[in-house]
């Protein structure tokens, strides 16, 4: 009788550790998976913050900026870099596009980048601008060197600035342009960022 005791309590204790164990992994997988969501978050630039910066930057000419701002943050949310920046245009029917400036990310890395691309459609004119362009999921500074088609029929106007869409992948770039200059019509295209001006816009 004893030896059957003995191993019963074997059995029991063994049983009782096996489940020690369980609801150890069960409470250390739980509290795992409630730490998750607690990790820091990729630093964001609000709404206040880029409509100061843009201003800053953009100056007098930007009498419908804070309507743009707010129409691409309620489309887009909240963007993890910007672009400022200048640039030049011209085009009868197949024109092109030069700019160059720096990325600010909110994570505190800049970098200089330079962008050119054509453009073709019913489109006559030219124009000098400058530029704030809010930039959407950039993993990394080297992620803007590449082109970047334009979204058709995204291009808008507000007062005194110009925007439109480009998009590559996730990452999306809404360029913002107050300037003087002329330009008529729809036009579809590219630009393709650079780490180095290039003059070919192809």
């Amino acid at each position: 009788m004893r030896p059957l005791l003995h191993r019963w309590n074997k059995t029991a204790v063994a049983s009782l550790a096996c489940a020690g164990l369980l609801v150890f992994g069960s409470a250390t997988a739980r509290a795992e998976g409630q730490e998750a969501p607690a990790r820091e978050t990729e630093p964001k630039f609000s709404e206040e913050e880029v409509f100061a910066a843009a201003s800053e930057f953009l100056g007098g000419t930007a009498e419908g900026l804070a309507e743009v701002v707010h129409r691409i943050f309620a489309e887009n949310g909240e963007p993890n870099a910007y672009i400022k920046g200048k640039e030049g245009s011209g085009a009868i029917v197949v024109g092109a596009r030069y700019g160059e400036g720096t990325l600010v990310t909110k994570a505190g890395s800049t970098t200089h980048v330079f962008w050119q691309g054509p453009s073709a459609g019913w489109d006559f004119g030219g124009d000098a601008a400058k530029t704030f362009t809010l930039v959407y999921n950039l993993p990394n500074t080297d992620a803007i060197y590449q082109r970047f088609p334009g979204i058709t029929g995204s291009a808008f106007f507000v007062g005194g600035i110009g925007a439109n869409y480009q998009q590559r992948g996730d990452i999306i770039l809404v360029p913002m342009r107050a300037g003087v200059g002329l330009r008529l019509g729809a036009n579809i295209g590219y630009l393709n960022y650079t780490r180095e001006r290039d003059w070919l816009p192809f």
